[in-house]
């Protein structure tokens, strides 16, 4: 069997930075361990594999060890591949997911995605984070991930994670994001997952679901600029509407080809 594929970095205006995703489309579905040899094969964060119904769009995401709940960036991804590469005619997609309907809208070349709010709670951190990490939060809160907050930029650029105390802890599907006021933005992060063959997600779309309604709260505002502050980094446009945030960015293909399965 021959299939498409697709790599598009995504939260960026080149390549080379961003988060890159795979993008696999499907006319049906084939068995989940198929999907996840192909995600693990990909060796990238996200691989994305849709099945376009013509009104609505089936997407699922696997990690290169499981299918995710929720993943933006292969989201943007796949918004990306379906309107540049594949000539979608409509600039509204609807995504079936396991997170429900998900809506993107394309606009001069921005891709808006609306995905669920989940506003994090106080917590406490588990003792084995602490001690992976070489600086601690100064407040710790908790939705799908843990957030922990700090005093600024510099302490989020400086993080270290030891990665032997790390993946002793099972945080499947969340993760660990580390936030911050930003210098030159509203608010910066990185985000951390342990178990994974990936440690730090280069640009974490659904970490903002959590991170827009916290800092929108936080700020007084519901407009927000974002930057994840990771080694590829990225940039991130937000919006706070309550039940709902809007995530939105570009992308850039990076390369298009074939892959054979038997």
């Amino acid at each position: 069997m021959k299939l498409e594929l697709y790599q598009i970095d995504a939260f960026t205006e080149s390549i080379f930075h961003g988060n890159p995703a795979c993008i696999v489309p499907l006319k049906n579905w084939l068995p989940d361990e198929t999907l996840l040899k192909i995600a693990r094969e990909n060796a990238v964060a996200e691989t994305a594999f849709f099945i376009d119904n013509g009104s609505t769009v089936n997407l699922r995401w696997f990690t290169p060890e499981i299918e995710m709940d929720l993943c933006g960036h292969a989201t943007l991804a796949t918004a990306h591949c379906l309107v540049s590469i594949l000539n979608y005619q409509s600039d509204r997609i609807i995504f079936e997911t396991k997170s429900g309907e998900l809506t993107v809208d394309v606009k001069d070349g921005f891709y808006y995605m609306d995905f669920p709010s989940r506003m994090p709670e106080a917590s406490t951190l588990p003792d084995i984070i602490s001690r992976a990490l070489n600086i601690q939060p100064k407040e710790v809160f908790k939705a799908r991930d843990y957030v922990l907050v700090y005093d600024s930029e510099e302490d989020i650029k400086n993080i270290k994670i030891e990665r032997s105390i790390f993946d002793l802890i099972n945080l499947d599907p969340g993760g660990v994001v580390v936030t911050a006021e930003g210098t030159d933005c509203d608010f910066v992060s990185r985000y951390f997952t342990s178990q994974s063959s990936i440690l730090e997600d280069p640009v974490t779309g659904s970490a903002h679901c959590s991170l827009i309604p916290f800092w929108s709260a936080r700020l007084g505002k519901n407009q927000l600029f974002a930057r994840q502050i990771s080694e590829r980094g990225g940039q991130l446009y937000c919006e706070n509407k309550n039940e709902r945030v809007i995530v939105a960015g570009k992308a850039k293909t990076y390369s298009m080809g074939y892959f054979w399965i038997e």
